[in-house]
């Protein structure tokens, strides 16, 4: 096989896998498109294993997500890429292994957390119901 050979069969598949198909193994799943394995999922595409996830796109492992993207193992996440082992967090992006944080981005190991910056337990929840309110989000 030669290069341009490759690239143009590797070409093919990417805009192939683009292309919606058929959810597999899902339960009660609507209005999604290319998923495995998930439950009471809406509206998302290309989820794996991944279960109660609104309009998100390629999460596996997730659970409760509403609007997020890219993420492995998320709970609870809204408006949130790229995130990993992480839960309740709030357009948030890059972070990793941490909980309760709002607008963050590349976060690890963290918590009670607004836009990088450490809050303390009561603190957070005052800010964020404001934000969340402001921002018209659930």
């Amino acid at each position: 096989m030669k290069k341009q050979e490759f690239e143009a069969a590797l070409k093919a598949l990417v805009a192939g896998a683009k292309e919606a198909k058929e959810s597999t193994g899902c339960v009660a799943c609507e209005k999604c498109a290319s998923c495995t394995d998930c439950t009471f999922c809406e509206q998302s595409e290309r989820l794996v294993r991944s279960h109660y996830c609104r309009m998100s796109t390629d999460l596996i492992d997730c659970s409760h997500c509403l609007r997020c993207r890219d993420c492995l193992r998320a709970s609870q996440c809204i408006d949130s890429v790229k995130c990993i082992g992480s839960a309740f967090l709030v357009r948030s992006e890059g972070c990793v292994d941490c909980t309760h944080c709002f607008g963050c981005v590349g976060l690890r190991g963290k918590e009670f957390h607004i836009l990088n910056e450490r809050y303390d337990k009561a603190s957070y929840f005052a800010l964020t119901a404001q934000l969340r309110k402001e921002l018209g989000l659930p």
